[in-house]
């Protein structure tokens, strides 16, 4: 299953170059990945409040394949490659009209309130499925 999240590029997102800015394509991963946990129906805020659990990026292996410019709109996939017990991977490709421009795997893991490790919320696994 391939979750998709539309991103336009603003002015604020690019370089001098007119192209988007590289650390740009984290954020824009980063809300591809808030809207796919928000389709499952989790809420992330009362996990924490409820659960005291947080999600932290541990990895990330990105390739920078061909720039986005000012106002494209890119669509941001994710997909689940793997889920662990604490953890779990997904690929995320950023496209534009079906050209893949940034791809990369990044890996998320469930911490507690002191930083550690911990199994990944029973409701969220369900939701995976």
């Amino acid at each position: 299953m391939t979750h998709s999240h539309k991103i336009r590029v603003y002015y604020e997102d690019t370089d001098l170059a007119g192209i988007v800015y590289y650390a740009n394509y984290l954020k824009f991963i980063e809300r591809g990945r808030s809207e796919w946990v928000r389709d499952l129906g989790i809420d992330q805020v009362a996990m924490k409040q409820d659960d005291g659990i947080v999600f932290a990026v541990r990895r990330i292996e990105a390739d920078y394949l061909a720039p986005a410019k000012f106002d494209d709109e890119l669509l941001v996939e994710t997909r689940v490659e793997a889920v662990f017990g604490a953890s779990l991977v997904l690929n995320q490709d950023v496209t534009r009209a079906g050209q893949v421009l940034f791809s990369c795997v990044v890996t998320l893991v469930a911490l507690n309130e002191s930083g550690a490790p911990v199994r990944l919320p029973a409701n969220f696994r369900r939701n995976l499925r």
